[in-house]
C-alpha cells in the first residue's frame, strides 16, 4: 500500500492474463460459421463439437499442471509461460489450413488458458492488501470481459455482409484467420510486460522456509516429503470442508449457464429470431453489459461481501431462466429475449463472474493455495466443457425450454448450498480466513459428524 501505483501495475499486468483468456475463449463463437465452411465441418456436428472444445481440453491441462509447478517454480514464470502460449496459438491458429493443426493450434492456447486462469488471481490475492483485495482480484475478471467484449467487437468489425457473395468469400478465406491474428498485439505485449513484475512474496516465503527444513533433513527424505507434501494436503480431512466449497463454487460457475450465451451465441439469437447480421450486434451489446456490470462489481465486492453477491447471482439467474425458458416454450421472440439474455449477462457480471474468482484465491491456506486453486480451477474447466459440450445435445433433446429450465434448477440448487455454506471473506487477512475456514471448520465438521 505504500506503492499504490506499482501495486495496480503488478496487478493489470497479471491480469492481461484474464484478458487473453476471454478472448481466447470468445473469439471461436464469431469465428465458427466461417472456418466450418472452410475446413468443410457445417454439416458436422461431431467435428464442430471437437473444434469447439479442443481448447477447453488444452485449459483442463494448464489448470491441472499449474498449481504444483506455480508452488515449485514460481508464479511470475508461469505468467510468463501462459504468455508464450497465448503468442504462439494466435499465430497458428489463423495460419493453418489444416483441421487437425487448427485444433492443435486451439489446444495450445487452452492450455495458456488454463494456466493464466488458475495464475492470475491467485498471484494478485497474494500481492494485494486486505483491505482492497476483493476489489484488486476483480480487476482479473474486469479484463476478462474486456477481452471477450475485444473478440466480440473484432469479430463484428472483421465479419463483412454475408448477404453480399463477395463478403461471405472473404470471411471464409480470411475474416476468420484475422480474428485469432488480432490476439496476437496483446499477447505480446503480456509476455514483455511480465518480465517486469516481481515474484509473489509468498512464494517467496514458502521458498524460504522450504529451504530451512531442507536444511534439516537428508536430500532424500527432503524429496519424499516435498512429493508428500504436493499432493496429501488436499486428502486430508482438515481441508475437507474447505475444497468442497471451492469445488462447488467452480463448478457452479460455469453450469449456472450464462457462458452457453457467449459460445453458442449463434444458436441462442437465431433461435430467438435474428438472422447472422444481427446476431453479430446482440453479441456487441452482451459483451457491453458485460463490461459496465463487472465495473459495479468492482465497488459493490467490497461493500455488499462475497456472499451476498452470490447468492443474489444463483436466485437471480434462476429466476431469470426460468422466465426465458418460459419464453422459448412459447415461441416468443425479438427484443423480449435479447433483454432476458442481457439480464441474464449483468447478474453474471456483477457476481458469479469476479466473485469466484475471488473466493477461490482467498479461501485455502497459503501453503496448499497453488495446488487447491489449479484443481479448482480444473474443476471449473471440467464444468466448462461439460457444458460447452452437452448444451447442443440438451437443446436438440430438451429444446431450448427446457435446456434454460435445468439451468434454472441447479442455480436455485445452489443456492441453497451457498446459503448454508458460503462464508463472508471481506476485510480479512488471508491468515484470518485460514484460521476460520480451516482450523475451525475442521472442528465444526468434526462436531457435526
Amino acid at each position: 500500500m505504500k506503492n499504490k501505483p506499482f501495486l495496480y501495475f503488478i496487478c493489470m499486468v497479471s491480469a492481461l492474463g484474464g484478458l487473453l483468456f476471454g478472448y481466447d475463449w470468445v473469439v471461436i463463437g464469431g469465428a465458427k460459421p466461417f472456418y466450418e465452411l472452410f475446413f468443410g465441418i457445417s454439416q458436422s456436428p461431431v467435428m464442430q463439437g471437437v473444434a469447439m472444445t479442443t481448447a477447453l481440453v488444452g485449459c483442463l491441462l494448464g489448470a491441472m499442471v499449474a498449481g504444483g509447478m506455480a508452488d515449485r517454480y514460481g508464479r511470475k514464470p508461469l505468467l510468463t509461460t501462459a504468455a508464450v502460449l497465448f503468442t504462439v496459438s494466435a499465430i497458428m491458429t489463423g495460419w493453418v489450413s489444416d483441421f487437425t493443426l487448427f485444433n492443435i493450434a486451439r489446444f495450445i492456447g487452452g492450455v495458456g488458458i488454463g494456466v493464466a486462469s488458475a495464475l492470475s488471481p491467485m498471484y494478485i490475492a497474494e500481492v494485494s492488501p486486505a483491505e482492497i483485495r476483493g476489489r484488486m482480484v476483480s480487476l482479473n475478471q474486469m479484463t476478462i470481459v474486456l477481452g471477450i467484449l475485444s473478440a466480440q467487437v473484432v469479430n463484428l468489425l472483421l465479419a463483412r455482409d454475408t448477404a453480399v457473395a463477395e463478403s461471405q468469400t472473404w470471411n471464409v478465406a480470411w475474416g476468420w484467420r484475422w480474428m485469432f491474428w488480432a490476439e496476437t498485439v496483446p499477447a505480446a505485449l503480456f509476455l514483455l510486460m511480465s518480465l517486469f513484475i516481481p515474484e509473489s512474496p509468498v512464494f517467496t516465503q514458502m521458498k524460504e522456509g522450504k529451504k530451512k527444513a531442507d536444511r534439516l533433513k537428508t536430500k532424500d527424505k527432503g524429496e519424499e516429503a516435498t512429493s508428500a507434501l504436493m499432493f496429501s494436503p488436499l486428502l486430508s480431512p482438515h481441508y475437507r470442508r474447505v475444497l468442497t466449497l471451492g469445488l462447488v463454487i467452480a463448478v457452479f460457475q460455469q453450469w449456472c449457464g450464462t457462458n452457453v450465451i457467449f459460445n453458442y451465441a449463434q444458436e441462442i439469437f437465431t433461435g430467438a429470431g435474428f438472422d447472422v447480421d444481427g446476431m453479430f450486434i446482440n453479441i456487441v451489446i452482451t459483451g457491453i453489459v458485460n463490461v459496465l456490470f463487472t465495473f459495479a462489481a468492482l465497488y459493490t465486492i467490497e461493500r455488499w461481501g462475497r456472499r451476498t453477491l452470490m447468492l443474489i447471482g444463483a436466485g437471480g439467474l434462476g429466476l431469470v431462466y426460468l422466465i426465458l425458458g418460459t419464453c422459448y416454450a412459447l415461441h416468443l421472440t425479438g427484443v423480449l429475449m435479447v433483454g432476458l439474455v442481457v439480464t441474464a449477462i449483468a447478474i453474471y457480471a456483477m457476481t458469479l463472474g469476479p466473485v469466484t474468482w475471488t473466493l477461490l484465491a482467498e479461501i485455502f491456506p497459503n501453503h496448499i493455495r497453488g495446488l487447491a486453486m489449479a484443481t479448482c480451477t480444473f474443476a471449473l474447466w471440467v464444468g466448462c466443457c461439460t457444458l460447452t459440450f452437452s448444451f447442443p445435445s440438451m437443446n436438440a433433446v430438451l429444446g431450448s425450454s427446457g435446456t434454460f429450465w435445468t439451468y434454472s434448477v441447479i442455480c436455485l440448487l445452489a443456492f441453497v448450498f451457498l446459503w448454508r455454506r458460503c462464508p463472508e471473506t471481506k476485510g480479512k487477512t488471508l491468515e484470518q480466513l485460514e484460521d476460520e475456514l480451516v482450523n475451525r471448520g475442521a472442528v465444526i465438521e468434526n462436531r457435526d459428524l
